[in-house]
């Protein structure tokens, strides 16, 4: 949590300093919140759960564009907030509550447009399938390959290390440092279950700064430890291959290759090397995460 709050402060310390005038300018109460004004097309809703995924505009000195879950705390605005209306809303960052950020003062100004393009079609389904044999380096400098987990159980989620989201990649780490302490101390599944977390920005993520990243999650910077929980990285022929794999979308801007956009896919995969459940977006918790490696353990079934 602390590395957490770290982070943040980081962010929102950064986009203070030096930020053009302009609407994305952040206003403060002086209690370390923040707001930024947020533009955007609403991608889909989940009312049950209160929150909106959104394609926004980049926010100069705090986020670049991409296409993100938001909460929404205004019981109002449901009845019209659809798939394909734009947005005007304030961002509401606060480093210091247990949900850090979130939408306010939600306007809708533009209806869907007729003309766009209808949404893709459901995933494939990849339960079941084998791992395929790519190859990456991991955070020691070590080539290692998906195949190479067989006979453990594997979850694989996906990150990039300058990611500034508290709900996304920062949240994914923290869950899987969370799950990896919690492994070092069984006795019984130290040895049986295995992290991987790659990095789909191998422009920027070396295995020496993903092995920066994944100390400042785990601690004990003299003595890491990362014999449960990995950080690798691969080439981008290696990083799409698996990306397209596991059905992981993003994407990179050419012109400023610090802005990704990206969803959230977490994979378990079974001692045998077969998928055994894929796990989207954020709404797992670590013992969610351990309780189902745990079941894909033949011993278990």
């Amino acid at each position: 949590m602390r590395y957490l709050l770290f982070i943040l402060s980081c962010v929102l310390f950064i986009s203070s300093c030096g930020q053009p005038a302009g609407d994305h300018h952040p206003q403060s109460d002086g209690a370390g919140l923040k707001r930024y004004d947020l533009r955007g097309k609403v991608i889909s809703v989940d009312r049950a759960a209160k929150k909106a995924e959104v394609d926004h505009e980049e926010i100069p000195g705090f986020m670049p564009r991409m296409t993100m879950s938001f909460p929404v705390k205004e019981d109002w605005v449901w009845d019209d907030l659809k798939p394909g209306v734009e947005i005007h809303a304030t961002l509401v960052v606060d480093n210091t509550a247990d949900e850090p950020y979130w939408l306010e003062k939600v306007a809708i100004v533009a209806a869907p447009n007729p003309d766009d393009p209808a949404p893709p079609p459901a995933v494939p389904d990849v339960t079941g399938k084998d791992v395929p044999p790519i190859s990456f380096t991991n955070q020691d400098g070590k080539k290692i390959k998906l195949t190479d987990f067989k006979g453990k159980a594997l979850a694989i989620t996906f990150i990039y290390r300058e990611c500034p989201l508290p709900d996304a990649c920062i949240k994914m780490s923290r869950q899987f440092s969370d799950v990896a302490m919690k492994l070092a101390e069984d006795a019984e599944l130290k040895d049986k279950v295995r992290l991987l977390s790659i990095s789909f920005d191998p422009e920027r993520d070396s295995p020496a700064k993903l092995r920066e990243y994944g100390i400042g999650y785990l601690g004990n910077p003299d003595e890491p430890d990362f014999t449960i929980w990995q950080l690798a990285v691969g080439g981008e022929k290696e990083t799409r291959e698996v990306a397209d794999f596991f059905n992981l979308k993003y994407s990179v801007n050419e012109q400023n290759k610090a802005e990704i956009n990206h969803n959230l896919v977490t994979a378990v995969i079974g001692p045998t090397g077969k998928v055994y459940k894929m796990m989207p977006g954020n709404r797992w918790a670590a013992d969610d995460l351990l309780q189902t490696l745990k079941l894909s353990l033949p011993e278990v079934n």
